[in-house]
């Protein structure tokens, strides 16, 4: 009965883990991680600044989604966000309710 309430523990937890580490990997695969890196800066924001800065901001989800379908520009410095193309709304919704997320 312990061994049967351990692996129910362990599955609940790979339950939680897996959006985050799919998020991670629709990130990498819509190449987003070519500019931004969860922790450091790079050409663009880390995702935690990200996260930072919009941090109980209304409106913030739908502001960035934008961003991510459309690009933008100045909200980080004079390199601008070029849109993305080859991301759905969906997947944008995904990525920026994970960014968002990090702390």
């Amino acid at each position: 009965m312990k061994k049967l309430s351990t692996l129910v523990a362990a599955a609940a937890l790979a339950t939680l883990a897996a959006p985050a580490m799919a998020s991670m990997e629709l990130a990498q695969k819509k190449s987003c991680l070519a500019c931004h890196g969860v922790e450091q800066k790079m050409i663009g924001p880390s995702y935690k600044d990200v996260a930072a800065k919009y941090k109980g901001q209304k409106g913030a989800e739908a502001k960035l989604v934008e961003k991510v379908l459309k690009g933008g520009k100045g909200a980080w410095g004079e390199i601008p966000m070029p849109a993305n193309p080859q991301v759905s709304e969906a997947e944008a919704k995904e990525l920026v309710h994970w960014i968002l997320s990090l702390k």
